[in-house]
């Protein structure tokens, strides 16, 4: 967990589909926490959960989300990002790009945010 305890990611493409030039509060984003908590948004709704690294996979427990109306690229995206932190997905981290792989050998990156907001 300590590779990704304490960061923010924010996802530049979900499943290598890229994330278009979306306000911020449309972007999906992960946050984990040191104490193996984790939060975030799918791009409309929030979530929270736990979240375990072992090797290279990375697991979460149940979601709680709230469940927000939106417009259905987004709703699409969300719901693809939901179901890779479903699916167990590995990880692999390089420095400010974190990219998690699905069981399809799908692949989505996302970007460190820096403390000052910026990725």
């Amino acid at each position: 967990m300590r590779r990704l305890a304490g960061s923010t990611w924010r996802f530049d493409d979900v499943d290598g589909v890229p994330v278009a030039p979306v306000p911020d509060r449309a972007r999906p984003e992960l946050t984990f926490e040191d104490d193996g908590q984790v939060f975030g948004t799918g791009g409309v709704n929030r979530f929270r959960s736990t979240y375990t690294l072992d090797g290279d996979r990375l697991t979460f427990g149940p979601l709680a989300t709230t469940q927000m109306a939106g417009i259905p690229d987004h709703l699409a995206r969300e719901r693809a990002v939901l179901e890779l932190l479903g699916g167990a997905p590995t990880v692999q981290v390089d420095g400010d790009v974190l990219v998690l792989v699905d069981a399809a050998g799908r692949a989505s990156r996302l970007t460190r945010v820096r403390p000052d907001g910026v990725s």
